[in-house]
């Protein structure tokens, strides 16, 4: 473990094997930080942080500071981060709004400088913000999903596995997974072919999606009735099935949804 001189560690902070500090850092009370983390010069990492293994937090950036909320009354809540992410410069990520809840970072993501994500999001694993995209308090991205610069969300909206969102968008209702959202507000505008082919996804459930997508955004039918066609089909893979069960949550609001 290396904690420069000019660095600022709380005696009850919790570090792990081989952690790195860097100078003019502040690690607050009840910090918890894994094994194999650097944390950059002048970060502030705040209580109710917890993080796993393997982070690396750069230049400047802010960790669990309060939540931008006017219901938050100084109750105890949680920033979680699992392992292996890559937290930019001047990032800011804040805790969680109400006792006991938890602002959520999966694993191997990528925050890149600027970024900022609000309190009570989750993001799940292998995540990409570009420079500057921004996160609305109780936003939630799944998995694969990548959002381009200076992209926002409103609040509660769900950004859906391997959802690419261009420069700029502002995603003001949840994004369906596997597709290209763009504009303001951001629609799907394509399949996000190359991204689902990286991922490994088989040359069938693209074809799938592809038709799925053409029937919900090509035809002149409107979405409901989509849906409807695509389950009277039948024999839905997997992907399709993901994409339909999404699509018909987006009415019941994210009080409906599973995941909240």
């Amino acid at each position: 473990m290396r904690i420069h001189e000019s660095a600022i560690v709380d005696p009850s902070a919790e570090l792990g094997e081989g952690v790195i500090i860097h100078p003019f850092t502040v690690i607050e009370s009840g910090v918890k930080i894994g094994d194999g983390c650097e944390i950059g010069p002048h970060a502030v990492i705040r209580t109710g942080t917890r993080m796993g293994k393997g982070n690396r937090v750069t230049v400047g950036a802010v960790l669990g500071d309060h939540p931008q909320d006017a219901k938050f009354h100084g109750e105890e809540s949680y920033l979680e981060l699992g392992d292996d992410n890559e937290i930019r410069e001047y990032c800011t990520i804040h805790r969680a709004s109400g006792e006991g809840a938890s602002t959520v970072i999966g694993n191997r993501n990528m925050l890149m400088a600027y970024c900022h994500v609000g309190h009570n999001c989750h993001i799940g694993n292998n995540v990409s913000m570009a420079n500057s995209a921004q996160l609305a308090g109780h936003t939630h991205v799944d998995d694969f999903a990548v959002l381009g610069g200076l992209c926002g969300t409103h609040q509660f909206v769900r950004v859906g596995k391997m959802v690419m969102a261009g420069a700029y968008s502002a995603i003001r209702i949840d994004a369906p997974p596997f597709m290209m959202v763009e504009g303001n507000p951001a629609r799907p505008v394509q399949l996000n072919k190359v991204g689902l082919q990286r991922r490994g996804v088989s040359d069938a459930s693209i074809a799938a999606l592809r038709h799925a997508f053409r029937l919900l955004y090509r035809s002149d039918l409107n979405v409901g009735d989509a849906l409807q066609q695509l389950r009277a089909e039948g024999g839905l893979l997997p992907e399709v099935q993901h994409l339909v069960e999404f699509l018909e949550a987006i009415p019941q609001g994210h009080r409906g949804r599973a995941d909240n």
